[in-house]
C-alpha cells in the first residue's frame, strides 16, 4: 500500500508539471510571444537570420530598467493542447493505479510497472516534438494581424560584369542585406546603419514603456496604423482582465540587421533583437499572477521597421518570434 501511494503521489506531481509547463507557455512574454503586423511581401515568410557580414560587430547594448513591453492575452493552441494532453496522462495513471489498487489487476500488480515507464517516456517525447515543430512553425504560419495580400518578395540581383572583348563574367554573389542596404543609402544619403540601430533600439525600449503603462499615445508615431491597432486590441485586453504585464530589467545583447530591401516606394529593414528581461503579470494590487518578477528570460524577436523611400522617420511595422 505504501509503495501504491509513492506511484500516485509521483504520478500527480509529474501531470501538474506538465500542466504548469503548458501554462507558462501560453503566457508568453510581450505581444503575447506571436508575430503580427506588415512586411509588405514579406509578411509571410519567416525571417532571415543571417547577419549581414559588412556590419560592423554589435556592442552589448547597456542595461536599461526602461520600462517594459506588454503581454497581450494570445489566443494559441499549444497550451490547450498541452494542458488536454497533461489531464489525459493524469486521468489514465490514476485510473490504471487506482485500478490495480482495488485488486482487480490481479495480484503482484501494485505499484508502477514498465507500462506505466514507457507511458511517460512516450508523453515526454510527444511533449518535446509537439514543443520544437510549434516553435520552427510558429515564424512561418504566425497570426499575423492583418490580412495581406500574397505576393512573391522580388529577387534584386546585380547585373553581370562588362569584361573585355565583348565577355561577360557572372558577377561575384552579393550579400542579399547588403544590396538592399546599398538601395536605401542611394536614395538616402544620410542613412548610417549604427544610427539606425540606435534608432531601433530606441523604439524598441520607448514601446516596452509604453505597453507596461497600458498607454500607447506617446509611441503612437513610431508605429505604422495597423501595428496601433493591434496594440491597442491588446491592451484593451489587458484592461479587461484587470492585468499589468511588468518588463522589468530589459537587457539588449544584441542588434544587427538582418533584412533590408526595397518594394513600391517603401523601405523595409529588419533587425534581430537578442535580449533578456524580467517578464511577468500582476493584477491591480500588485499581485504576481504569472510569470517571475525575480528571474530573467531570454527572447529572441525580429522587427521590422518601414518608411517612405527617402530620408523619412521609422515605424514599426511588423514582430516576428525567432
Amino acid at each position: 500500500m505504501k509503495k501504491q501511494w509513492i506511484t500516485t503521489i509521483f504520478t500527480l506531481t509529474f501531470a501538474v508539471s506538465l500542466v504548469a509547463a503548458a501554462y507558462h507557455e501560453a503566457e508568453a512574454r510581450a505581444g503575447g510571444g506571436r508575430s503580427f503586423g506588415s512586411r509588405g511581401s514579406r509578411t509571410y515568410s519567416a525571417p532571415s537570420r543571417t547577419v549581414n557580414p559588412y556590419q560592423s560587430r554589435p556592442q552589448a547594448s547597456p542595461t536599461s530598467p526602461q520600462q517594459p513591453f506588454p503581454q497581450a492575452q494570445p489566443q494559441r493552441q499549444g497550451g490547450s493542447f498541452l494542458r488536454g494532453l497533461a489531464g489525459g496522462v493524469l486521468g489514465g495513471l490514476l485510473g490504471g493505479m487506482l485500478f490495480r489498487s482495488l485488486g482487480f489487476a490481479g495480484p503482484g500488480a501494485g505499484g508502477i510497472g514498465i507500462f506505466d515507464i514507457l507511458l511517460i517516456g512516450g508523453v515526454l517525447y510527444l511533449i518535446y516534438r509537439f514543443v520544437a515543430s510549434r516553435r520552427r512553425e510558429t515564424a512561418q504560419t504566425s497570426g499575423y494581424g492583418a490580412q495581406q495580400t500574397w505576393r512573391q518578395a522580388e529577387s534584386v540581383e546585380p547585373p553581370p560584369r562588362q569584361y573585355g572583348f565583348g565577355q561577360t563574367a557572372q558577377a561575384a554573389p552579393v550579400d542579399e542585406t547588403s544590396f538592399g542596404l546599398a538601395h536605401v543609402r542611394q536614395m538616402d544619403g544620410s542613412f548610417d546603419e549604427n544610427r539606425f540601430k540606435e534608432t531601433a533600439q530606441d523604439i524598441f525600449f520607448r514601446v516596452q514603456g509604453a505597453w507596461t503603462r497600458r498607454d500607447l499615445s506617446p509611441v503612437a508615431d513610431l508605429l505604422t496604423p495597423e501595428m496601433q491597432v493591434t496594440f491597442r486590441q491588446q491592451i484593451d485586453e489587458l484592461k479587461a482582465a484587470g492585468t499589468i504585464n511588468r518588463l522589468e530589467n530589459i537587457s539588449v545583447r544584441e542588434v544587427n540587421i538582418t533584412e533590408a530591401w526595397q518594394e513600391e516606394g517603401r523601405d523595409y529593414l529588419t533587425v534581430r533583437l537578442l535580449a533578456s528581461i524580467l517578464d511577468y503579470t500582476t493584477d491591480e494590487s500588485g499581485k504576481v499572477v504569472s510569470g517571475s518578477d525575480s528571474a530573467p528570460v531570454k527572447f529572441e524577436e525580429y522587427w521590422t521597421f518601414s518608411r517612405p523611400v527617402g530620408p523619412n522617420p521609422w515605424k514599426l511595422s511588423a514582430i516576428q518570434q525567432a
